[in-house]
């Protein structure tokens, strides 16, 4: 199982690269492999600003669709628009070309609170 050591992860399977304060967000090895092949990646809070642990898209496989949670508060700034043509790359490469989005972190206490590699590994039971 990926689960790069330099990332911050959520219980809820998201994966967080911090550099400064903004972060690159998107769903995790496990979660990829959990929901099968992904075919559509829907994010339509770009400009906004969402709350830790709100709703800010959905990913649909082909035979579930999942909320996506913002891990941290603040504005969406970009979404990974790459995705709309390839979906499958969250399948393929989740820490790289299949990121989700950008944002700019509101509150970055917050990341305190985020699992660690090691952490997120226990949650898993890998």
């Amino acid at each position: 199982m990926n689960i790069p050591e330099e990332l911050k992860y959520t219980k809820d399977h998201e994966w967080i690269k911090i550099e400064g304060d903004t972060a690159t967000v998107g769903i995790t090895h496990f979660a990829q492999s959990e929901l099968g092949d992904i075919v559509y990646v829907d994010v339509d809070t770009v400009d906004e600003t969402v709350e830790k642990d709100e709703v800010f898209g959905s990913v649909e496989a082909v035979k579930t669709v999942s909320d996506l949670l913002m891990p941290l508060t603040g504005e969406v700034t970009d979404f990974n628009e790459a995705l709309e043509d390839e979906p499958e790359k969250v399948n393929t490469d989740p820490y790289g070309e299949g990121w989700m989005i950008k944002i700019a972190i509101s509150d970055t206490s917050q990341v305190e609170a985020l699992l660690s590699a090691e952490d997120y590994k226990k949650l898993i039971g890998a």
